[in-house]
């Protein structure tokens, strides 16, 4: 099952859950909260929030670009990330320019909040116990494995129907989105 990773989103995400704790905040506790959310999305409705790929690491289950452009910064200077979150500073990141939440639904708004509202006071080392229990994580003993939505949709009891129609609309989607890509590189 794949989805578009589509950085503004994840970016405005981001800025608003930052911009709920003051406008920084530890960047693990983020990567969480941003993590929980797009689970909560895809069970809600069958679709992420950011379309990140989803990993399971030491520290409990991430965002992969995500957590790349906290660690790296974002592939392309100037970039939706850059422009709106800082780099890392004593395991902070803050807004550096307020990004809007254009790009995202009343439906991801609320969600955010909701997860920021249940989870947003913990602190980070509680975040990681509380998503070592998801059962889609497994101890990749020092790196990474991939966490394929499938897994999650399975473990929280949705039927293999519900599944494959995510599944198909996800595959469906991701052919669009690329469609529409090549259209505008050609033009």
């Amino acid at each position: 099952m794949r989805f578009r990773f589509d950085e503004k989103k994840a970016s405005q995400a981001a800025c608003l859950l930052l911009n709920r704790h003051g406008g920084s905040m530890n960047y693990m506790a983020m990567i969480k909260l941003l993590y929980l959310a797009d689970r909560a999305a895809l069970l809600h409705c069958g679709q992420p929030i950011t379309g990140d790929r989803l990993v399971s690491m030491p520290h409990g289950p991430v965002l992969s670009m995500v957590l790349d452009f906290i660690n790296s910064g974002s592939p392309q200077a100037g970039s939706a990330w850059t422009e709106a979150i800082s780099p890392p500073s004593n395991y902070e990141v803050r807004v550096l320019a307020d990004p809007g939440l254009d790009e995202l639904s009343q439906f991801e708004i609320g969600v955010i909040e909701q997860v920021d509202k249940d989870y947003g006071h913990f602190d980070p080392w509680a975040l990681v116990k509380l998503t070592h229990q998801l059962p889609e994580w497994h101890d990749p003993e020092g790196s990474s494995i991939p966490i394929p939505p499938e897994e999650i949709l399975r473990c929280e009891g949705k039927s293999a129907e519900t599944i494959e129609r995510i599944a198909k609309d996800a595959e469906e989607l991701w052919f669009f989105d690329r469609l529409t890509e090549s259209s505008r590189d050609a033009g």
